[in-house]
């Protein structure tokens, strides 16, 4: 199961959305509008994220900048699919990365 950092929930409350652990057992979060109707399941489990690599950096698993690497890689392989606001891969975008 995944935990959501308080980076994301940040982000979410930035957003204007609230995230929760996602009941599909192939995402990472659920992704609720203000109203609390779930508008996205994003972040594929198993894969790493900004947070994670982060995280995984602090502790020594990785070099320093090792994380801002891999969010470039990632901004640039979804570029086609990170800027609709309101889709899943904004949100994960957003929150995520």
């Amino acid at each position: 199961m995944y935990k959501i950092s308080k980076w994301t929930y940040a982000q979410a409350k930035r957003l204007g959305v609230k995230v929760k652990p996602s009941k599909n057992k192939n995402k990472k979060i659920d992704v609720f509008n203000p109203r609390g109707e779930k508008v996205a399941s994003v972040g594929a489990l198993g894969m790493n994220d900004y947070p994670t690599y982060l995280s995984k950096e602090r502790k020594g698993l990785y070099p320093k900048g090792y994380a801002d690497k891999r969010r470039k890689l990632y901004k640039h392989r979804h570029e086609s699919d990170r800027h609709k606001r309101g889709s899943a891969g904004y949100f994960a975008d957003q929150l995520l990365w």
